[in-house]
């Protein structure tokens, strides 16, 4: 049931069947009967969000590694996928994580999943992929959905730059001194948090932020009861206090970076955009428009475009 590297004489010899090169690769043929571990992201929630190659990967190699069998069963029963769930978790990676790598190179494949999304992002694996590598096993990515990407690409925060910072401690006290470690920090910062602690997260975001730090709070994304509310620290502390329902189920953070204020006084810098969006739109959608792309709060960004225009 491995996955083969095999092509016909019609195929590109430096093609695999998994859309992977030979050419190039660090493993090159010095062990082209091994197989290969596929690292393959699964649905966060939506089982429709799940790719055609994940799916053809799951029903192909000899063994999937599970973060639980029993969370990831309900999603190989719901595609029909009946190939053989090995446990593997922080718990007894240390011990299987050498039965894999072996089991690879006596020639299965072997696919690493997570609960849900992409495995190692803040879930287990870091070890086998590590000692794939260190054994010349070959890693090959199966991508699909990050619940990070995810809540990034609709939280209306700059995302040139940003940093995922995964879960913070659970107590006040260390997670107070991890987000004093990040006070300064100008990109967008991204968390996870449980549900549990949300309230204290929250209030101890607003000690070390501030209540008017902005932030994208994201909940249950791509699921039926999907939240997704841009603000900032102290409405949405008020918003999830006063809405039981708003502290369960999955949650992400997307929290903006420190603005830089002596740029952010120095309007003029923006001159050139502004007085650019000035010629197709309205001062008010000027002024959003801009706040979108520059960071600058739109309320300054407002008062700035109207000195502009009667200047102009």
């Amino acid at each position: 049931m491995s996955i083969s590297n095999d092509s016909n004489s019609n195929n590109n010899s430096n093609n695999t069947t998994d859309g992977t090169s030979n050419k190039g690769n660090q493993y090159g043929n010095q062990h082209s009967n091994w197989g290969k571990l596929y690292v393959t992201a699964t649905p966060i929630g939506n089982l429709n969000d799940i790719t055609p190659r994940a799916i053809e990967t799951l029903n192909t190699v000899d063994i999937i590694a599970c973060e639980d069998t029993r969370t990831s069963g309900k999603l190989l029963s719901h595609f029909n996928i009946n190939t053989k769930t090995w446990a593997y978790h922080e718990h007894n990676a240390e011990v299987q994580t050498p039965k894999l790598i072996e089991i690879m190179q006596s020639g299965q494949s072997v696919a690493l999943i997570s609960d849900a999304g992409t495995p190692l992002v803040s879930d287990p694996g870091y070890q086998l992929v590590l000692a794939c590598h260190q054994a010349n096993v070959p890693v090959v990515p199966v991508a699909g959905v990050s619940a990070v990407i995810t809540a990034l690409s609709v939280a209306g925060l700059p995302s040139d730059r940003f940093s995922f910072l995964g879960f913070l401690p659970a107590k006040t006290a260390g997670r107070k001194k991890q987000l004093e470690s990040h006070l300064n920090r100008s990109e967008t910062l991204i968390f996870y948090e449980a549900p549990h602690r949300i309230i204290a997260c929250l209030q101890d975001m607003i000690a070390v932020f501030g209540a008017d730090r902005e932030i994208t709070f994201c909940r249950e994304l791509t699921k039926t009861f999907e939240t997704i509310k841009k603000t900032t620290l102290g409405e949405l502390l008020a918003f999830v206090s006063n809405d039981s329902n708003q502290q369960k189920g999955e949650m992400v953070l997307v929290v903006a970076g420190k603005v830089d204020t002596s740029k952010e006084n120095d309007l003029s810098q923006h001159n050139p955009l502004l007085l650019r969006l000035l010629e197709d739109l309205s001062i008010k959608k000027a002024a959003s428009l801009a706040s979108d792309i520059t960071g600058v709060k739109k309320n300054a960004l407002y008062q700035h475009l109207l000195t502009l225009k009667n200047v102009n």
